[in-house]
């Protein structure tokens, strides 16, 4: 049918840009759902492709969910299971990796979010979260995964993990805040207005044990200190609330079963003002001599240009007074300033 149509357009211009448009068209819905997972993955064939979505929930949309899909591939008496979740940025990522962690596995040295077990691995990289079962794959072949994953996003992920106190911390407690749904399944105490999310708040809650019991600790994180300081006056209004604010950020236990100890976590948690580089290659020194060699340059260049058009200016003029038959003087223009 298309080479019919074609074969008819083919001396219309009109014509063949819409046949063009029509095949677009024809492609667009194939190209856009595109699976995560090829074919073959490093010599194992996949013999299966379903979709994993979770239950909807507020907390997965949250979080930025868009896509989840499982495969199976088989191959050398080689059986693996691979699960890959998508979100919409690693902030995302992170917040679900944290509610996500399977029971049972251990911290693995292939990335800094990730666990494993004797043969499955568990981990996030950028807008992904990643399970394989059966076979865990090589740091090369994560590598090689990772540059042909469609629609990846890779911003710097949260800092507040790195001011919870470690000390007393129960593994794999903590749990990621974005918004209001988030809030509400894993710290229902705090109201969200309280928080005011419109400020783009996010907070990191865990829990610890104490001699007489668990508490947990939630840090929320605002962009300005001037912002937090003026939020702690409205958490400071929760019942049997500890609350604490460090620069942008303001801490806070509920109901703690040990003022003491809570006391003690709280003083744990203090504000470190750091300077992150869109680009860790590169420094100060290095962009000041990067910018005078460039000046240098330009100057060098102007030079050169100033003197080439020197010489042929000169030139020309010593050229047309040797054709005349020697030198002439240019005309001198009078004013006659003193006849006036």
């Amino acid at each position: 049918m298309l080479r019919r149509l074609a074969h008819r357009t083919s001396d219309r211009p009109a014509g063949r840009q819409a046949l063009l448009l029509t095949v677009f068209l024809a492609l667009v819905p194939g190209l856009l759902s595109a699976a995560i997972w090829t074919e073959e993955f490093y010599g194992l064939n996949r013999t299966s492709l379903q979709s994993a979505a979770p239950k909807p929930s507020p907390v997965w949309e949250e979080y930025g969910f868009e896509e989840a899909e499982a495969a199976e591939y088989a191959g050398n008496g080689v059986k693996l299971k691979a699960t890959a979740y998508r979100f919409h940025d690693s902030t995302g990522a992170f917040a679900a990796y944290q509610w996500m962690r399977p029971e049972g596995y251990q911290p693995a040295d292939v990335l800094p979010l990730a666990l494993e077990t004797a043969d499955s691995l568990f981990l996030a990289h950028g807008n992904y979260i990643l399970h394989f079962e059966g076979k865990k794959p090589s740091i090369e072949e994560l590598k090689g995964l990772f540059l042909v994953l469609p629609m990846t996003e890779n911003s710097a992920l949260p800092e507040l993990a790195g001011y919870l106190p470690t000390e007393g911390l129960i593994p794999r407690s903590e749990r990621f805040v974005v918004g209001p749904a988030s809030l509400a399944h894993f710290e229902p105490r705090i109201k969200p207005s309280i928080a005011s999310f419109q400020y783009g708040t996010e907070a990191q809650l865990a829990r610890y044990n104490s001699p007489t019991g668990d508490l947990s600790l939630i840090v929320f994180s605002y962009p300005t200190p001037h912002i937090a300081r003026e939020r702690l006056a409205e958490f400071r209004m929760i019942p049997r609330a500890l609350v604490k604010r460090a620069g942008p950020m303001i801490v806070v236990t509920l109901d703690p079963p040990d003022q003491d100890h809570a006391q003690q976590l709280l003083a744990k948690v203090n504000y470190r003002a750091t300077i992150v580089w869109d680009d860790p290659q590169t420094s100060v020194a290095g962009d000041l001599a990067d910018l005078l060699l460039t000046i240098g340059a330009l100057v060098g260049l102007l030079l050169l240009v100033a003197l080439g058009i020197g010489f042929f200016l000169g030139g020309s003029r010593f050229l047309f007074r040797g054709r005349k038959g020697g030198p002439e003087e240019d005309p001198m223009i009078l004013l006659h300033l003193d006849d006036r």
